[in-house]
């Protein structure tokens, strides 16, 4: 019988080692998985990579990984905001290293990295310092840059709800990244408000289906 879902959140994050690159879904607060996060920070693991839309809000979250200085890199499209300050303390102080990708680009990496497509070309980005070292080419008068996919040990996203198989569905804006995360991850972890049972799920309202998906948590569980 496949059960795919795990009883605490520990479990759920067991297995992520020093130097992964972990993908964390969410925009700002918007579909942050926050008890995955928690958990991986207590499980210890350091040297990460992490891949998400922007680098923490205030002090929890995302922001608290890096506070408790365990990433040694993120990669993403919005570093800075009014309470981006762990992160912005971190960068000036040369403690952590950033990877600026347009937002456009980064979801495209992330859906390229998931479909098997070995990278890109794109006008975003060309002529800029954000275009240095790579590849470039000119295609019907127009100047485009190669861009690469983005691969992860791990996915840690956040869903509405899921089944002991992993099919998911989303709620509203908290969709965002974690349909093409969960494609672009060796191992898939989502954290759901509820697990339902087989055949809850509407088919027609299943975005990720459970091929993509390795562990299921309910958020309530320690």
């Amino acid at each position: 019988m496949i059960d795919k879902t795990i009883g605490t959140m520990v479990e759920a994050v067991a297995g992520i080692h020093d130097g992964a690159t972990v993908m964390i879904g969410g925009f700002g607060n918007a579909g942050m998985p926050a008890a995955l996060i928690d958990a991986l920070i207590a499980q210890g693991a350091r040297d990460l990579t992490i891949v998400n839309n922007n680098a923490g809000n205030g002090e929890t979250g995302l922001a608290a990984l890096l506070k408790a200085r365990r990433v040694k890199k993120i990669i993403c499209s919005f570093p800075r905001q009014a309470d981006s300050q762990v992160f912005d303390a971190l960068f000036r102080a040369g403690e952590i290293e950033l990877e600026l990708t347009p937002q456009g680009n980064l979801a495209e990496r992330i859906r390229a990295a998931g479909a098997g497509i070995g990278g890109f070309f794109t006008p975003t980005g060309y002529g800029t310092l954000l275009a240095e070292g790579k590849e470039t080419r000119l295609i019907n008068g127009r100047h485009y840059v190669l861009e690469a996919p983005i691969h992860a040990d791990f996915a840690l996203i956040k869903a509405h709800q899921g089944d002991r198989w992993g099919n998911l569905v989303y709620r509203k804006t908290a969709r965002n990244f974690g349909p093409i995360m969960a494609t672009a991850a060796r191992v898939t972890i989502a954290q759901v408000t509820r697990v339902v049972e087989l055949g809850e799920l509407d088919p027609e309202h299943i975005v990720t289906p459970g091929i993509f998906v390795q562990r299921v948590v309910q958020e309530d569980a320690r």
